[in-house]
């Protein structure tokens, strides 16, 4: 699971400490990865996610701990790398980075960077990111940071390589760019079908083909809530989720979410994965076939949802909905 923290209606503080309880439970009840997202908005908790995720560190014992995403566009790659090698050495192992270009640009003129040089500085940074990950001492030049002759940069991740997630939205060069570096690929699914996407998984595969590398793997990340009913987990999350859709919404042209897009998107072929846990269960196995990925990322605790019905989600998804997923792909 992964969430953004949405701080809605409540003090930050207390907002952090759901935080910690939600990452704790999800250990507790056996999932296999915590993720936070990075967002500079007064409705998101999280502007620095190493920070999180090494609280997190402290506080668990098995569970891998990812960004999801960092927004590597306006951020440092010899300053990531740092914060998730000490989040590595604090976990045992444990810490992953999810980059990507973001889908809020807050960062950009918050960091100084121009919106015009969007894609290109993503691509400057994985590339140093990667370099470094692979070399303790690193010469590297390029246009948007000073270069680097031969300088270390510790400390160094116990993870050798430390494993690096690249985030795609909806663009095909974003999924070639990731299998041509052998990466692994995160989509982003939030609307519409979740199939469409299923030709930015061969668009990576075959990159991946054509540079001589395995096929890496394929995660998708998605809205999740699970309830002990489909009624009632409708009934519990449509208002939290529609606010929150609505929010953004207003800022990017979108119509507003109706309770039957809402259930539109609850189908098997939509995007949102939010009902029983046999409802959430055919749908992950549902979208195994269209995908053949290797993770699903449940994004929990959408918009104003109420603290003790994230919780339960979690605990759903983690007793209930992951054991029965990993028994029928097992088989």
């Amino acid at each position: 699971m992964y969430t953004f923290a949405e701080v809605a209606d409540r003090d930050p503080a207390t907002r952090m400490r759901d935080l910690l309880e939600e990452a704790e439970l999800a250990e507790r009840v056996g999932l296999d990865v915590f993720g936070v997202g990075e967002h500079h908005r007064p409705d998101f908790l999280v502007s620095a996610p190493a920070v999180a995720l090494a609280a997190v560190a402290a506080r668990t014992e098995r569970i891998r701990l990812t960004s999801a995403v960092t927004v590597l566009s306006s951020d440092d790659p010899v300053r990531v790398y740092q914060e998730f090698a000490e989040i590595d050495l604090l976990s045992g192992g444990r810490a992953e980075i999810m980059a990507g270009r973001g889908s809020f640009v807050e960062s950009f003129p918050l960091f100084g960077y121009p919106l015009a040089d969007y894609d290109e500085l993503f691509a400057e940074k994985l590339e140093l990111l990667l370099r470094i990950r692979e070399h303790e001492r690193v010469t590297w030049h390029g246009r948007h940071r000073a270069a680097l002759s031969g300088l270390g940069v510790y400390p160094r991740a116990v993870q050798r390589p430390l494993p690096v997630w690249v985030a795609v939205g909806g663009t095909p060069g974003s999924a070639i760019r990731a299998g041509r570096l052998g990466l692994p690929m995160a989509l982003g699914i939030i609307g519409g079908k979740p199939a469409r996407f299923a030709p930015f998984v061969e668009l990576h595969r075959t990159a991946a083909a054509e540079h001589g590398r395995p096929a890496p793997a394929v995660g998708v990340n998605s809205h999740t809530y699970v309830a002990e009913t489909s009624e009632r987990a409708g009934d519990e999350f449509f208002p939290a989720y529609a606010a929150m859709m609505n929010r953004v919404g207003a800022e990017r042209g979108w119509p507003p979410m109706e309770r039957q897009t809402f259930d539109a998107l609850r189908t098997l072929e939509g995007a949102l994965v939010a009902g029983s846990p046999d409802d959430v269960v055919e749908k992950i196995l549902y979208q195994h076939e269209v995908f053949g990925h290797q993770r699903f990322l449940a994004q929990v605790s959408v918009g104003s949802l109420p603290h003790d019905l994230v919780l339960r989600s979690i605990e759903l998804l983690g007793t209930e909905v992951a054991p029965r997923v990993r028994r029928a792909l097992a088989g």
